[in-house]
């Protein structure tokens, strides 16, 4: 059973940075497509980041593309999420996801994954 633990969450000031990881437990994730999701309060769980199997292909909600970054290091058996320039509307628990894939396409879609981590809490203050 592959478990997945988000870690490196926390308080931070807007305009500073955090680097998400989520490490997997269980089984490699070399063989998954990975994605990075969010939930502000009282609203709707969203896509935020997504990294195909071989990592070559990523893609960004709008609201952070030029400011986050997906990247996965399968010798650590890690996905990060690189966090830059926040917000304060970047508060949210962020969770990670995976799908087992054997394609070089990365999902936007919840439904898509049927791995999910417990999520970790991200605070930006204003």
């Amino acid at each position: 059973q592959v478990q997945l633990v988000e870690s490196g969450g926390g308080l931070v000031q807007a305009g500073g940075s955090l680097r998400l990881s989520c490490a997997a437990s269980g089984r490699t994730l070399s063989s998954y497509a990975m994605g990075w999701f969010r939930q502000a309060p009282g609203k709707k769980r969203e896509f935020a980041a997504a990294l195909s199997r071989s990592g070559l292909s990523t893609y960004y909600v709008d609201s952070v593309k030029g400011r986050f970054t997906i990247s996965r290091d399968n010798a650590k058996n890690t996905v990060y999420l690189q966090m830059n320039s926040l917000k304060p509307e970047d508060t949210a628990v962020y969770y990670c996801a995976g799908h087992r894939d054997y394609s070089s396409r990365y999902y936007v879609g919840e439904s898509e994954y049927e791995l999910w981590g417990q999520g970790t809490q991200v605070t930006v203050s204003s």
